[in-house]
C-alpha cells in the first residue's frame, strides 16, 4: 500500500484509539481492585470490626476497659476536724467451686484448719451468727457451688480483713481456700451523728461508680464532692497482670464547713439532756456567730417509734411553725418604727383576757389575774398577748397591708437562700388572701397565722444582736483541694439594716429586761449576760381543741457585746408549757459553756489569795535535792547545812523555812521520821539495814529506835503516813 497523508493519519488514529482501550482496560481492572480493598476495608471496619477487637485483644491479653472510681472529697469542721469521709470497707466471699478443686476434704474435717476453727473465729469477730449458725452456713456454701459466697452481711475495715485473712483455712490463701473480698467506698461520719442531718449522707452506687450526695452539703456540693471517673485496662505483661491507666480519675474538692465540733457537742449534749426530760416529738438547737453568719452548730432530734431520737430530718431549716411570742420581739419592732407606740405607753392588759369580735384572746397568767397595767415596754418583757394585740390593733386595725410591709421592711420575712436543699421559706398570710380573716391581725401580733423554720427567726434576732445588719446563715467556709483554698464564702447582706439605731437599742434594751425582769428569767446567768425572748404557740385542731404546744427561746450573748446568737425549739413537749423554763435552761447551760470556754484566765497576774499558803510543808531528807527545789521555788530559807540529811520547818511569821541539820552516823542507827520512803530507804540501806515499808507519805515511826547501834543486816520497819 503507498503510504499517502491520508492513510498515515488513519493508522495514527487506529493506533491511538488503540492506546485507549487499552489504558480503559487497566483503569477498569485497577478500579475493581481498589473497589474489593474498599469492601473489605468496610467489612473489616464496620461489619466484622467487634470480632476483630476481640481478636486483637485476645492476642495481645488485654481485659476490658473498666472504670476507675475516684475519690469523694472529704468535709471537715471549721476547727479541721475530718466530720465526713470516704473509706474502704471489705464484703468477704468464699469460692466454693475454686476450679472444681476446692478442698472439701480439708474444709470439714481439719482440726487445725477446718469449719470448726473457721466458724469459732467469725462469730467471735463478727458476732452475726453464733459459732454453730456459722457452721451450717458455711457447710450450705459448699452444697451450693456458689463462685461468690457471701461469708457475713457484714462490711469490714482493712484492720478487720488482714486479722481475717489469717483464720483457719483462710489463711492457705486465695488459690487453696478460696477466700477473698471485694472493696467498697464507705461514706462514714467520724463524729457519729454529730450535726448529721446537716452533713447528709449519700447513695454509695449511684452511676458509673460515683456516689451522689442525697441530703444536707453532701447534696448542695455533690457535683465538687463526687469528682470524676477514669478508665483502665489491664493486659499479661511477664506472666501477671498489669494495670494500665487509660484516664486517670479526678478526687472531689474537700468542703470546711462552719460547724465547730466542741460547740456542736455542747449544744448537742445540752439539748439531748432536756429532751430526755421532757420527751418532745421535736426538738431543734442552733448556735450562729453573729459577725459573720457562720453556723457553729446545728441539732434536729426527731423521736421515733420506739421512744428514742435522731436527726431524721433538717428541721431547723424545713420546718414550718408557728414561732409564738418569739415573733413579738419583730411585732414591737415595726409598731416602734412606725410611731405606734413608745416603750413608756401604758396598755390595759384587762387582767389577762380581752374579747376581739367575739373571741377571747387571753394572757398567760390570765387564770391568776393576768397584769392589769403594763407599759409597752413591760408588754413584752412578760409576753402579754393582751398587750400586744392592742399595740397592733391600735395602729393598724383599719391599714393592715401596713403591718405587713413593716414586717417585710425589717427582714424577717426576707429570703436567706440557704444552702441546704429543701429549705423552707416564711409563711404568712395577706389581706385578700384565702386564709386571711377579721381574726388575722391580732393573731399575728403574738405569733400565731405565722409559719417559718427556727433558723429565720434566729436570723432576726441575729440581726438584732448584730446592730441591726441582716447577714444570710452560711454552713460552708471553704472548698478546698489538696489542702490548698480554691474558693472562700464570704458574709452576705441581706438587709443592711433592719430598723432605726433608736428603735434597735429599745428593743435590745427589752430582751435584756426580758431576761432580768421577765418571763425569760430562767436563762439568766452569773457566767455570761443573756438577751433573749421566750416563746409559747398553742396547736389547735380545726375544731378548736388544743392539742400541744410549740416553745422556744431566742436570743443572743454576751449581751452587752455579742459573739453568738442561738435559738432553742420544742414541738409538742409534755409538761406545762413554758419557753423560759424548757428552753430558756437550755440555752443558758450552752451559752455558759462556749462562754467559759473562751475565757481565758492569766494565772501569774492573779492577787494572790488571802487564804494562800507562801510556803509549803516539807519533808525532811536529802539536803541537796531541798536546796534545788526551794531555789526553782524561790522560797526563802535559814540556817547552815553540813551533813547530807536536813529537816524543815515553816516559819508563817517570814514567810521563810527554817533548815535543821540531821545528825547521821554511820555506825548509829539514823532517825528517818518526817522523811519520805527514797530518802528514808536510802540513808538505813546505807547503814547495812533492810528495810520492810508500810503506808505512804512520810515517816511516821520506825521499829528501831534511833541512836541504837546497826547491826549489820537486821531488819528495821518503818511505817508511814500521809
Amino acid at each position: 500500500m503507498d503510504r499517502t497523508p491520508e492513510n498515515e493519519e488513519s493508522a495514527e488514529v487506529a493506533g491511538k484509539t488503540n492506546i485507549l482501550v487499552r489504558y480503559a482496560v487497566v483503569v477498569l481492572l485497577l478500579s475493581l481492585v481498589v473497589g474489593g480493598i474498599l469492601v473489605h476495608l468496610f467489612k473489616i471496619s464496620y461489619v466484622d470490626g467487634h470480632k476483630w477487637v476481640r481478636t486483637w485483644q485476645k492476642e495481645q491479653n488485654w481485659r476490658p476497659m473498666r472504670v476507675v472510681s475516684p475519690n469523694r472529697g472529704n468535709i471537715y469542721s471549721s476547727d479541721g476536724k475530718l466530720m465526713s469521709t470516704s473509706m474502704p470497707m471489705y464484703e468477704l466471699y468464699m469460692d466454693f467451686r475454686l476450679d472444681n478443686k476446692f478442698p472439701k476434704d480439708s474444709f470439714l474435717y481439719s482440726r487445725n484448719n477446718g469449719v470448726d476453727s473457721l466458724a469459732y473465729y467469725l462469730s467471735k469477730k463478727l458476732k452475726d451468727r453464733s459459732t454453730d449458725e456459722y457452721k451450717a452456713y458455711l457447710k450450705r456454701g459448699i452444697n451450693s457451688r456458689s463462685t461468690e459466697f457471701r461469708v457475713s452481711s457484714k462490711k469490714v475495715s482493712y484492720i478487720d480483713l488482714k486479722e481475717i485473712r489469717k483464720y483457719p483455712f483462710f489463711r492457705l490463701g486465695r488459690n487453696k481456700s478460696g477466700f477473698y473480698e471485694k472493696e467498697y467506698l464507705e461514706r462514714q461520719k467520724l463524729f457519729g451523728s454529730l450535726a448529721g442531718r446537716t452533713i447528709g449522707y449519700i447513695d454509695e452506687h449511684y452511676w458509673d461508680n460515683l456516689s451522689k450526695g442525697m441530703k444536707g452539703i453532701e447534696l448542695r456540693y455533690d457535683s465538687l464532692l463526687r469528682g470524676e471517673t477514669g478508665r483502665s485496662r489491664t493486659t499479661r505483661v511477664g506472666g501477671r497482670w498489669v494495670n494500665v491507666s487509660l484516664e486517670d480519675p479526678v478526687d472531689g474538692y474537700d468542703v470546711v464547713t462552719t460547724l465547730d465540733t466542741q460547740i456542736q457537742d455542747i449544744t448537742e449534749k445540752a439539748l439531748h439532756d432536756k429532751v430526755r426530760e421532757l420527751q418532745p416529738s421535736e426538738a431543734v438547737a442552733i448556735v450562729m456567730e453573729v459577725k459573720t453568719g457562720e453556723v457553729k452548730a446545728i441539732t434536729n432530734l426527731i423521736r421515733t417509734r420506739n421512744g428514742t431520737y435522731s436527726e431524721a430530718e433538717n428541721r431547723a431549716v424545713n420546718g414550718q411553725y408557728e414561732p409564738g411570742s418569739t415573733f413579738k420581739t419583730a411585732v414591737m419592732m415595726v409598731a416602734l418604727e412606725d410611731g405606734v407606740c413608745t416603750p413608756d405607753k401604758i396598755l390595759d392588759t384587762n387582767h389577762g383576757i380581752y374579747i376581739y369580735k367575739g373571741l377571747p384572746i387571753r394572757d398567760h397568767n390570765y387564770n391568776r389575774g393576768g397584769y392589769a397595767l403594763l407599759s409597752a415596754e413591760q408588754v413584752l418583757w412578760n409576753s402579754s398577748n393582751v398587750g400586744m394585740v392592742k399595740i397592733v390593733l391600735g395602729g393598724y386595725e383599719h391599714n393592715a397591708p401596713k403591718f405587713i410591709a413593716g414586717l417585710e421592711r425589717i427582714g424577717i420575712l426576707s429570703d436567706l437562700n440557704l444552702e441546704i436543699a429543701g429549705a423552707g421559706k416564711p409563711r404568712i398570710f395577706k389581706p385578700g388572701d384565702r386564709g386571711w380573716s377579721d381574726q388575722s391581725l391580732p393573731r399575728m401580733s403574738y405569733g400565731a397565722e405565722v409559719q417559718m423554720p427556727p433558723i429565720y427567726t434566729l436570723a432576726h434576732y441575729n440581726a438584732i444582736a448584730n446592730r441591726g445588719k441582716m447577714i444570710r446563715p452560711i454552713f460552708t467556709k471553704e472548698i478546698q483541694r489538696d489542702g490548698k483554698s480554691v474558693d472562700r464564702f464570704k458574709t452576705e447582706e441581706i438587709v443592711s439594716s433592719i430598723c432605726s439605731a433608736k428603735t434597735l437599742e429599745i428593743i435590745r434594751s427589752m430582751l435584756v429586761n426580758t431576761v432580768e425582769k421577765g418571763t425569760g428569767s430562767a436563762a439568766r446567768s452569773d457566767v455570761v449576760s443573756i438577751a433573749g425572748k421566750t416563746g409559747t404557740a398553742q396547736l389547735i385542731n380545726r375544731d378548736g381543741t388544743i392539742y400541744g404546744h410549740n416553745v422556744s427561746f431566742c436570743g443572743y450573748f454576751p449581751a452587752d457585746n455579742p459573739q453568738y446568737s442561738c435559738i432553742i425549739f420544742m414541738h409538742r413537749p409534755n409538761g406545762n408549757p413554758s419557753g423560759g423554763i424548757m428552753c430558756g435552761t437550755v440555752f443558758k447551760s450552752i451559752a455558759e459553756k462556749i462562754y467559759s470556754r473562751q475565757s481565758k484566765i492569766i494565772v501569774r497576774s492573779m492577787a494572790p489569795d488571802s487564804a494562800s499558803i507562801g510556803v509549803p510543808e516539807v519533808k525532811s531528807g536529802n539536803a541537796k535535792s531541798l536546796a534545788y527545789v526551794l531555789d526553782e521555788l524561790n522560797i526563802k530559807n535559814t540556817g547552815a547545812v553540813k551533813s547530807g540529811y536536813v529537816s524543815g520547818k515553816r516559819n508563817m511569821t517570814t514567810q521563810s523555812l527554817d533548815i535543821k541539820e540531821l545528825t547521821v552516823r554511820d555506825d548509829l542507827i539514823p532517825s528517818v521520821i518526817g522523811m519520805g520512803a527514797k530518802d528514808a530507804v536510802f540513808a538505813l540501806e546505807k547503814c547495812g539495814l533492810n528495810v520492810r515499808l508500810s503506808g505512804r507519805g512520810k515517816v511516821e515511826s520506825q521499829s528501831l529506835p534511833p541512836g541504837g547501834r546497826i547491826v549489820k543486816g537486821q531488819t528495821i520497819t518503818i511505817s508511814l503516813k500521809n
